[in-house]
């Protein structure tokens, strides 16, 4: 058999065989949603991605007769170690065949590449920060991915845990659904607390997009700062993601919370819309937005990406509004169902928000550490 080598990516056509590679694990496999190609392309973009304005990544390509049999990409995130005080790496884009030689030989560069970089302990999946894809699926593997959620197979943790990587933390995603969310108890409670309050819900203003993005940035930077693993996004991070998702939010289910006139909180969902490109097998552009387009009415689901408020009303009772209000909306604009995701495993006011719309807890995800 021939030997397995890795080799860093510089060429465009390198960068290629890194993307396309992601589909061969999952050859024969229903449950997996194919990326597009486009998006990929943006995630690594070291040139225009504002990410790497603030971190360092390298990746490789392990190969065997010539042929990909692995990747990984080794990140440097300066934001993170200076929000964390930390002096950490982080491992991602991890796919590999299941063969613990490749494994080893990927992080083997991932790691020899770190040190060079002084830093004395790697964490991971990340692909390439807490605000992109984060955490290795551990279970629920018979359950497709909601949109911009990880998907692997399950014998990757075998081969993370067999280098030397132990847990160092759990994401939840929880299932909610419209005929066990809406008990008496439940409106009763929210309403009293949302006229108590006083609290007002706007939904997203597509005509003053820019000006909305602001608020939610400011609110998100206060709300989610003192975060296990948080990094705020830069302002230039900030609006290249919601340029992105601007093309597919539905303005109803993103919305602002007010106490006389002042933001104090706010949820974003997302319609999944993996539900329509699962079978857009190739990952292009073309076909993908078509089948949008086609069948976008078919959605049903939806993804509770981020809610929250800020610190200092934590303990009034808004955080629960949100996740009604939330439900509420979500209902009305035909999503029955819905994941919120990721909540970490000691996030104990999330978890008992989304047990307070009886969500199940459904997949988990893991995230990893190593010391160099």
């Amino acid at each position: 058999m021939n030997s397995v080598t890795v080799r860093p990516v510089l060429t465009k056509a390198d960068e290629m065989r890194f993307i396309k590679f992601q589909w061969k694990p999952y050859e024969g496999n229903p449950t997996w949603v194919p990326p597009l190609l486009l998006d990929r392309k943006k995630l690594i973009d070291r040139k225009n991605n504002p990410f790497y304005k603030h971190a360092a990544m390298e990746l490789f390509l392990a190969e065997r007769g010539g042929e990909p049999v692995g990747r990984i990409g080794a990140i440097v995130n300066d934001n993170h170690n200076k929000e964390h005080k930390e002096n950490i790496g982080f491992f991602g884009f991890f796919e590999c065949v299941d063969d613990p030689e490749v494994s080893k030989a990927l992080f083997d560069a991932a790691c020899q590449w770190l040190r060079g970089k002084g830093v004395t302990a790697v964490r991971g999946p990340a692909s390439p920060s807490v605000n992109d894809e984060y955490g290795l699926l551990i279970d629920g593997f018979d359950k497709p991915p909601a949109i911009l959620m990880t998907y692997n197979p399950p014998y990757y943790a075998r081969l993370i845990e067999s280098y030397g990587y132990t847990k160092i933390k759990d994401l939840y995603a929880f299932r909610v659904e419209e005929k066990k969310v809406f008990t008496e108890r439940f409106i009763r409670v929210n309403e009293l607390i949302k006229k108590r309050e006083g609290l007002v819900f706007r939904s997203l203003n597509m005509k003053k997009f820019d000006d909305e993005v602001r608020v939610i940035r400011d609110l998100y930077a206060r709300g989610w700062e003192h975060n296990w693993g948080e990094v705020p996004m830069t302002a230039e991070e900030f609006d290249y993601v919601a340029k992105d998702l601007k093309q597919i939010v539905d303005p109803e289910v993103v919305f602002i919370a007010e106490l006389k006139g002042k933001p104090v909180g706010f949820s974003m969902s997302l319609p999944d819309l993996n539900i329509v490109l699962k079978d857009n097998k190739h990952g292009r552009l073309i076909p993908g937005v078509i089948r949008l387009l086609l069948f976008k009415k078919r959605i049903n689901f939806m993804r509770i990406v981020l809610l929250g408020v800020l610190p200092e009303y934590m303990k009034s009772g808004i955080g629960a509004v949100l996740f009604y209000e939330t439900a509420r909306r979500g209902v009305a604009q035909g999503y029955w169902q819905g994941e919120a995701s990721w909540v970490l495993e000691d996030n104990v006011m999330m978890i008992r928000g989304a047990e307070l719309m009886n969500g199940e807890k459904w997949k988990s995800y893991r995230l990893y550490q190593m010391p160099l």
